[in-house]
């Protein structure tokens, strides 16, 4: 099997003299004689059959063919790097990736400004976010399918070896577009809506994402016709539509409230406050998932 035309020395050696202007300029950098520098892009030109700089003046310009080759380069270069760093990492107890299930009742915003705050400090840690719903993200820790899970919805199952820490608690309402035909009721009768009529009119409701275990619903109108959807944001959306009515977070909704474009509706039964979790299993021993954790406590507490 043939050498490869394309090493990494020579990747390194066009990237300086692209970046420097000159194979004198470059060399310096590298710590070569320029005429080393002239037989490596010599030998990749005659390998690869291609000019890969021309001259323009005393500066060393790139052809169309060599600026491809260095733009498809420095990803290779970077990639090798990032490989490099990455083995170091996993070598002294740091993971090079933490997945993160979220789950949509949250309001997001506050969680990735603190995993913004840690990117800062570990950048060769990559962060992989993706939303789940329920009981799907009890399920998706359970199932290792991530590390951490943000937002989990009591209760937390009893499985051994998760912990969780209560990272808030948040007041469910009942709300309906202002457009809605329940609006014209409440602001006509001006009291609280028993269970009985609220089954009158149809119910937004956010799909659990659980794929095996007995998806589960909280704060459902029973009796009444339901309309799915898969998030939380898809839901404030339907309400706001006026597809129907449904249960959503105070804070997530406020802004709407202020706005007109959502009512409250007043009901009988009263709605207990609900807790929410960040959970991980005892078992990850990751140093990025424990300084993570670290930075998002320090957030949401």
């Amino acid at each position: 099997m043939n050498s490869p035309a394309i090493t990494i020395e020579a990747l390194l050696v066009l990237d300086a003299i692209e970046h420097r202007g000159s194979y004198a300029a470059a060399a310096e950098q590298l710590g070569k004689v320029p005429s080393a520098l002239s037989y490596i892009v010599q030998k990749l030109e005659e390998q690869l059959n291609v000019t890969v700089f021309q001259r323009q003046g005393r500066r060393a310009v790139l052809t169309p063919a060599g600026k491809h080759l260095l733009t498809e380069g420095r990803k290779m270069l970077y990639a090798m790097n990032s490989l490099s760093e990455q083995t170091q990492t996993i070598a002294n107890g740091w993971e090079p990736k933490i997945r993160i299930a979220c789950d949509s009742i949250i309001d997001i915003k506050a969680i990735f400004n603190g995993i913004q705050r840690f990117l800062v400090e570990y950048q060769n840690i990559e962060i992989d976010v993706q939303e789940e719903v329920m009981n799907g993200t009890w399920e998706a820790l359970v199932d290792d399918r991530v590390d951490l899970v943000i937002g989990a919805p009591s209760p937390v199952p009893n499985q051994k070896g998760i912990r969780a820490i209560k990272m808030a608690e948040i007041s469910n309402v009942l709300v309906a577009s202002a457009n809605h035909e329940v609006a014209e009721k409440i602001l006509s009768e001006h009291q609280a809506m028993p269970q009985s009529e609220l089954m009158n009119f149809r119910n937004v409701v956010v799909h659990d994402s659980s794929q095996h275990e007995i998806p589960w619903s909280i704060n459902m109108i029973e009796g009444s016709q339901h309309f799915y959807v898969s998030t939380v944001a898809q839901k404030i959306a339907a309400i706001i539509a006026g597809i129907g009515i449904g249960y959503l977070p105070k804070n997530l909704v406020q802004q709407y409230l202020d706005k007109g474009q959502l009512i409250v509706i007043e009901t009988l039964e009263k709605t207990a406050k609900q807790d929410l979790f960040m959970a991980w299993k005892i078992t990850n021993k990751g140093k990025g998932l424990k300084k993570l954790i670290d930075f998002l406590s320090h957030k949401v507490n």
